[in-house]
């Protein structure tokens, strides 16, 4: 296997970007996230072939912040080192971003520790929630 790096759409499809957010109760679509990667400050791609099997993205007002809002290696390509390389070449994109945020579940910290990220707190909007899946939420975090 091996796995080339891109930062551009050139020669990529919606239909390629279609396979992502596994196990997602609202999944994004391939034509929704070739939007998203089109409109996003700074994105890289992964690609065994012409598959793309991981992708990072970034948004940034280009000058102080900058936030990362999707890593998505495919469940097959896991734990072979692509999300890491994602983030790293991300990372030399935004070197000179002051200030780079990403939100993650608990379980997933200890991976960006790696990074020399740091433990945050946040808050964010789910606005698929129902009602009752929010009162979940706030009494159980």
């Amino acid at each position: 296997m091996s796995i080339n790096y891109q930062k551009s759409l050139t020669n990529i499809t919606s239909e390629q970007l279609s396979h992502f957010c596994v196990g997602w109760k609202h999944p994004i679509s391939g034509d929704e996230m070739y939007k998203i990667l089109n409109n996003s400050y700074r994105f890289v791609l992964a690609l065994d072939n012409n598959k793309v099997v991981g992708f990072v993205n970034s948004l940034s007002d280009g000058l102080k912040f900058a936030f990362i809002p999707m890593l998505e290696v495919l469940p097959e390509y896991k734990n072979q080192g692509i999300g890491s390389s994602l983030l790293e070449i991300l990372f030399d994109e935004l070197k000179d971003i002051e200030n780079i945020d990403l939100t993650c579940d608990v379980q997933l910290q200890k991976f960006y520790y790696k990074f020399g990220m740091l433990k945050s707190n946040g808050m964010v909007f789910r606005k698929y929630l129902s009602k009752e899946e929010i009162e979940w939420c706030r009494n159980n975090t």
